[in-house]
């Protein structure tokens, strides 16, 4: 029997290895950003052809390659960071483990450029599928300009599993926020198709918020700055008022290199914990800079999850950090000393006497006496005590009128439709009534979520939502993931009646909702649609439309402690059981519950 087992060959090899690290186009761009940082950049260009499907250029100004780094860079484990193992734990970097170029050129066209400021002619190499086509002399600027072409065009399958265009490009944009917000000092410029839609100057790190973020965010920042033997910690958090429910802009970084970490996460939300609801999520940009020793970030492919030797503490000390800076912010209230409206304050003049300030009293003022309108008083009614106990002598024998047994029900929920036999309302939370088989408990928001939920999902399907012009327009900022994500959505929601004007630079007009919608925050409802749209990651149309119509479902449903009248009670239990669904929200929560004739008798029973 012949041996079975084989070494695999460098071109399979590496295109299992991208399978790890080469996810998608937004992949290609962090990599390579990267590699423009770790090589000293400080001006980066970013130019990507149809979501970076056909393109994704990047043009820096750093220290550039010999001819013979140029070549091993694409050898797979080559690189210039490790000697030891001990180089494991002292980085500085960002890659390390020269899979980056090697798994980008297996499954791409790749096209480099590079040239050292010591060295006259520059070196041109072009690899397709891991392997090397040519390798010339060139002329060009000092630095490296990379060009990667084709992703997966020779592994199909992968190619077939990218998302949309704007899904992609809204990934890529996330890795260029991630990567410029903390590295505020370098120069970001991206070209996408021919048309500069991001450029972002050298500042500093509260510069650099406002320029991805909007300057809407400048007045909500809070700074943090705490600095011990395990950790220096900085950054920004937002105030609890700015919190908001649905995504927040929540970035960790460590030694420059963004990270996910849920346990730092929870300690944030409990110094918030006193401030906001647990439903609210507020803002943090947080950096660590700590011993690279003291971490391990080799224990995921995208280095996104890095492991804390002193997790625990630095728990206590985030959180501490964070709590005081908030109470830091409570404590000083900024206080207007030019109110028009603002009482004269006396200057103390020693020379005057002071005297006992006197009090006007009434010696023949009576309290249980009413008042009339000229003043004179006048005796009150004489309360009758015994009409409360009228009656009582009755108590335990039959009388002629029998009481309606869901009065008293009745009257803690919803005393202001006494007469009405049909539905009653549940401490404003729920409707009451009766069935054939006992008492329907209907949930009033869901019910309203359901039914809403059914009717923008038809409006968007058969395109014909209505749109209420607003008289003055509002302006939504929106990160450059967010506007991805809008344009994404962009003619679902002109189905559903918005009208939304591009101004530029991220910024959009509301001109128009729909118009069943009233009294509506139409800035927090469009981001509330946009942060559904990119927490679900729809890429099928029809879920997309189902996760539209149900975000804005939720937004403008009836909430809890909503009084409603008999009339508005029989058109929402007719309306719900007019749709296809009525016994479940969308997303699967019960709206309906019946508590049966027989459990009720079993629970007054008497023993």
């Amino acid at each position: 029997m012949t041996d079975i087992i084989h070494l695999l060959p460098d071109s399979i090899a590496n295109q299992i290895a991208a399978g790890e690290v080469i996810q998608r186009p937004a992949s290609v761009v962090k990599e390579l950003v990267e590699n423009s940082l770790d090589a000293d950049a400080r001006h980066i260009h970013i130019i990507i052809t149809d979501a970076g499907r056909t393109l994704v250029q990047v043009i820096d100004d750093g220290k550039g390659m010999s001819a013979t780094d140029a070549r091993m860079s694409f050898e797979r484990h080559a690189t210039s960071k490790i000697k030891t193992t001990g180089d494991l734990f002292a980085l500085y970097t960002r890659g390390f483990r020269g899979e980056a170029l090697a798994s980008v050129a297996a499954i791409a066209q790749v096209e480099l450029k590079t040239r050292r400021a010591e060295d006259e002619m520059g070196t041109l190499l072009k690899i397709a599928g891991s392997k090397v086509e040519s390798q010339e002399a060139a002329f060009c600027a000092v630095g490296t300009t990379i060009s990667v072409k084709n992703i997966f065009f020779n592994v199909p399958a992968r190619r077939k599993f990218l998302k949309s265009n704007e899904t992609e490009r809204r990934n890529i944009f996330t890795e260029i926020e991630r990567i410029a917000l903390v590295n505020p000092a370098i120069e970001f410029t991206v070209i996408e198709n021919d048309v500069q839609t991001m450029h972002l100057p050298p500042a500093n790190l509260r510069q650099r918020i406002v320029q991805m973020q909007g300057k809407g965010i400048n007045q909500q920042l809070i700074e943090i700055n705490e600095e011990t033997t395990l950790a220096k910690i900085h950054g920004y958090i937002s105030t609890p008022q700015f919190a908001k429910k649905g995504r927040a802009s929540q970035f960790f970084f460590v030694n420059n290199r963004y990270i996910r970490h849920p346990f730092f996460h929870k300690a944030v939300m409990t110094a918030y914990e006193p401030l906001i609801s647990a439903a609210e999520n507020p803002n943090y940009f947080i950096c660590f800079e700590v011993e690279p020793d003291t971490i391990d970030v080799n224990i995921h492919p995208t280095k996104t999850e890095v492991k804390f030797e002193n997790e625990r503490t630095l728990w206590q000390i985030l959180m501490v950090t964070v709590k005081e800076s908030l109470g830091k912010f409570n404590a000083i209230p900024s206080i207007d000393f030019d109110t028009a409206d603002a009482p004269d304050i006396p200057i103390f003049d020693p020379s005057k006497p002071a005297s006992m300030p006197k009090v006007s009293v009434n010696p023949d003022y009576n309290p249980f006496q009413a008042s009339h309108g000229d003043g004179s008083r006048a005796s009150r009614p004489r309360l009758d005590w015994e009409q409360l106990y009228k009656g009582f002598e009755n108590e335990g024998k039959e009388t002629s009128v029998s009481p309606d047994p869901n009065a008293a029900l009745f009257q803690a929920g919803h005393s202001s439709s006494l007469t009405s036999p049909k539905h009653y309302q549940y401490k404003q939370k729920y409707i009451l009534t009766s069935v054939k088989s006992g008492l329907m408990i209907i949930d009033q928001h869901r019910s309203h979520v359901r039914i809403l939920f059914d009717k923008y999902l038809s409006q968007i399907t058969d395109r014909k939502g209505i749109s209420q012009r607003v008289l003055f327009p509002e302006m939504i900022e929106l990160t450059s993931s967010e506007a991805s994500s809008l344009s994404e959505i962009m003619g679902d929601m002109e189905a559903l009646g918005f009208e939304l004007s591009d101004l530029g630079n991220n910024a959009f007009a509301i001109q128009g909702v729909p118009s069943e919608l009233q009294n509506i925050d139409a800035v927090a409802l469009v981001r509330s649609m946009i942060d559904k749209n990119i927490e679900t990651g729809c890429n099928i149309q029809e879920e997309v439309h189902e996760s539209l119509a149900l975000s804005m479902a939720n937004f403008t449903a009836i909430p809890v402690g909503k009084l409603l009248s008999e009339e508005e009670m029989q058109l929402m239990v007719n309306q719900l059981f007019a749709c296809q669904s009525p016994n479940h929200t969308p997303d699967g929560k019960a709206i309906i519950t019946v508590i049966s004739d027989d459990e009720m008798d079993n629970k007054l029973k008497s023993f």
